[in-house]
């Protein structure tokens, strides 16, 4: 009687060490995951930030040509200062805050086409160092953004996968920072990121 008391014991023991291991192990490679995305979460502000850090380089080049429409400098001045003010919680990447940044950013880039669809009818300025290089530099830090946001997505969706597999599920919503991430998602109409030409 005693023996099979012990082996129930034993078994009810090395079954919980075992679920102990398990849980363990499944919330560490949540954590790992989860960090691996704040991390690139980071790569993407960085990039956004250097497009932001660009426009007053833009402005300013575009501020020097006469009778530049100054609303148009006003509006973008605007849409920056609402990009550089936006803080998104690393910790906390919902879907609905990453289409609040993408709004924003959306706008901030509507913006900036504005302005150089305008800047077409003022071939002097187009004609300048300074414009010709910030055109490279625009064009380069937007196929950056489209890079570090689709890694992003990657990321989103190797954590977001691991995570929403039974059971690990069952520990993931025990954790609030192991809630579901969101996506950058495409803009409504739009299957590319925008081109910016000076050249025409």
């Amino acid at each position: 009687m005693k023996k099979k008391f012990f082996i129930a014991i034993s078994f009810i023991l090395i079954l919980i060490f075992i679920t102990v291991l398990w849980i363990a192990n499944t919330y560490n490679q949540l954590v790992k995951l989860n960090e691996s995305i704040k991390t690139q979460w980071g790569q993407v502000e960085n990039v956004y930030q250097r497009r932001v850090d660009l426009i007053p380089n833009l402005v300013n080049t575009v501020k020097g040509s006469a009778n530049f429409e100054k609303n148009t400098l006003n509006q973008i001045i605007e849409a920056r200062g609402k990009a550089t003010s936006i803080s998104i919680n690393r910790n906390d990447l919902n879907q609905d805050q990453i289409n609040k940044f993408q709004q924003i950013q959306n706008h901030l880039n509507n913006s900036v086409s504005r302005l150089l669809l305008i800047v077409e009818n003022y071939p002097n300025l187009k004609s300048t160092q300074n414009f010709y290089e910030l055109q490279n530099q625009l064009e380069g830090t937007e196929n950056r953004i489209n890079v570090e946001r689709n890694r992003f997505n990657d990321k989103v969706n190797s954590f977001n996968t691991y995570r929403n597999q039974f059971p690990k599920i069952i520990i993931a919503n025990f954790f609030y920072q192991f809630q579901e991430k969101g996506y950058f998602q495409s803009q409504i109409g739009s299957k590319k990121s925008p081109i910016i030409d000076f050249s025409s």
